[in-house]
């Protein structure tokens, strides 16, 4: 990759760099803990992506400082620090500066040569030394922002080859962050400042049980809104510490725009101090976590006051979706036609083959009020496709648009059937009560279907047979619910939320049986009357939390 990147001229845009401001820098290092009053000429430190020097310049100064009046020798210090740049001329510049430091610190020209040409490499950090070893006390620095698709493909194959995070759509960081991970000594630390998307992406899940199963989330601080950079990026940084420890406390700060130095200064100095649980201050407030989120699930976002409430509510409660215990959630039927498969005329279709189908048009009063819209369905309740002979009705149907219906991929790709939809159609869905759910709205709207429809695949579905279901809706239609997909899920424009099934999952719900009476029947009133405030008041009772708790 590298002799490649450098046949030809490129913007810094083009391989990913943001420089950071030195202020950033420091509160970083501050941190990653990497200060002047340890012997840090007996520590690593590495820098993966070392640009014009914008982290590592404070690092050397801050290891020079380490020693004092003393002169090491430069064999001492030769594995002090190691940094790596894929240009040759952003290592040129770095080693200049570096040699400058190091001739006014004392050292002779030759010396002070040998150290920069030693800590400084020319090379790409993710395929040098991927045999990697345990030796490195504190990896720091702002990985490059560059999308994996963007780089040559016989790259991308070498670099999924060594580091097995950079799945699917990864950004180049992932794999920096899986590197700088695995080269720490027990008890090590990575510092950087890069975007968050990871955090929540589909694509960060294998990092996320990586760090999960085998390092401590010390610190993440969301920066949107900060300037963070030299230049502006349209990035959504955040500053991540972990390290290579059993998982303890775990710092979490929102920032704005008037979050600078000395909020910063501030702010680091509270999350390593250990004192309280909460702070706040000029552009930023945090909040200390007991621990942090389990497995490779995607990591919540919003106040710190809101993700402490989550994982309060975590710890305490079991999630919505259990069907060990009769609760479950589900997305309604996917066609792959639904021009054809979606009919509001029996057209001499067999009634036993139409099924009164759930729209979200249906819903959007609050009350469910069926649109007439039927579903032409091919499917026996066994599982199993009807043999169309047997249904001539709907077979003259479908064979009017069978040219269509056969053209979908899903009849293409895997031979299947002609006239079969994506989905099956389960039959014992049809007569359950259930609360139908909206895909993409602002807030969260709850709807009760007493039984006898089927859901679309727009609208998303709870059964039970543990809860009154017009309980369960008032506890859905409560606050605490949207905060919960609040936490979990990425806003669309004009703040709409996508409410589906791998975000209300994640819904935590007390016990049926531990909610009192009188709680219920004002969690059923306020469902039947559409009141979210009511119904808010009701279920902070049935979780036992107060209302400053929700942030």
């Amino acid at each position: 990759m590298v002799a490649e990147m450098a046949a030809a001229p490129r913007t810094a845009e083009s391989y990913g760099e943001v420089f950071t401001h030195r202020w950033v820098v420091e509160v970083l290092l501050d941190l990653a803990g990497y200060e002047s009053k340890l012997p840090l000429h007996a520590l690593r430190l590495v820098e993966p992506s070392c640009g014009a020097g914008a982290f590592l310049l404070p690092a050397v100064e801050r290891l020079l400082r380490s020693f004092g009046r003393q002169h090491l020798d430069r064999r001492v210090l030769a594995k002090a620090v190691a940094a790596w740049d894929i240009q040759q001329n952003n290592v040129d510049v770095c080693r200049a500066k570096v040699q400058k430091l190091l001739v006014e610190r004392g050292y002779s020209s030759a010396d002070a040569k040998w150290l920069a040409s030693r800590w400084i490499r020319c090379g790409d950090y993710l395929l040098a030394d991927v045999d990697v070893k345990r030796d490195v006390d504190f990896v720091v620095g702002n990985p490059p922002y560059v999308r994996l698709e963007d780089v040559p493909t016989e790259d991308q194959n070498r670099y999924r080859a060594h580091w097995h995070t950079m799945g699917g759509r990864a950004d180049l960081y992932v794999g920096f962050i899986e590197k700088g991970l695995r080269s720490l000594k027990d008890g090590g630390k990575l510092a950087f400042i890069c975007a968050d998307r990871w955090m929540r992406n589909q694509y960060g899940a294998t990092l996320r049980e990586m760090i999960s199963r085998s390092y401590s989330v010390d610190t993440v601080w969301t920066m949107h809104d900060v300037d963070a950079f030299e230049s502006s990026v349209a990035a959504y940084p955040a500053i991540i510490v972990l390290s290579n420890s059993a998982q303890k406390s775990a710092v979490v700060a929102d920032t704005n725009s008037e979050f600078g130095d000395d909020s910063a200064k501030r702010l680091a100095g509270w999350s390593l101090s250990g004192d309280l649980n909460a702070t706040k201050g000029s552009g930023y407030s945090a909040y200390r976590l007991p621990h942090w989120f389990p497995g490779n699930e995607m990591w919540p976002s919003g106040s710190p006051e809101r993700l402490a409430l989550i994982e309060l509510l975590s710890d305490k409660f079991e999630p919505l979706h259990r069907p060990e215990c009769g609760t479950r959630v589900g997305i309604g039927v996917a066609t792959g036609a639904d021009s054809v498969f979606i009919t509001r005329e029996e057209g001499g279709i067999e009634p036993d083959r139409l099924l009164k189908l759930a729209m979200v048009a249906d819903n959007r009063t609050g009350k469910f009020n069926w649109g007439g819209q039927y579903l032409v369905n091919p499917w026996a309740p066994d599982g199993t496709l009807v043999d169309l002979e047997k249904f001539p009705g709907m077979a003259n149907y479908l064979h009017e648009h069978k040219a269509q219906l056969a053209n979908r991929y899903i009849a293409k790709s895997a031979k299947k059937p002609w006239y079969q939809t994506i989905d099956k159609i389960n039959h014992s869905l049809i007569s359950q009560r259930k609360i139908l759910i909206q895909d993409m709205r602002t807030s969260i709207n709850p709807v009760l279907d007493s039984g006898g429809y089927y859901p679309h695949h727009n609208l998303y579905y709870v059964t039970s047979t543990s809860w009154d279901m017009e309980v369960l809706g008032g506890l859905l239609l409560s606050a605490v619910a949207q905060a919960f997909v609040e936490a979990y899920c990425v806003r669309m424009r004009g703040n709409t939320l996508r409410f589906q099934a791998q975000y209300l999952k994640k819904i935590r719900i007390p016990d049926p049986d531990d909610v009192p009476v009188g709680v219920k029947s004002e969690l059923k009133k306020a469902f039947k009357s559409r009141d979210s405030a009511r119904a808010t008041e009701a279920a902070l009772a049935a979780y036992g939390i107060s209302r400053n708790m929700l942030g």
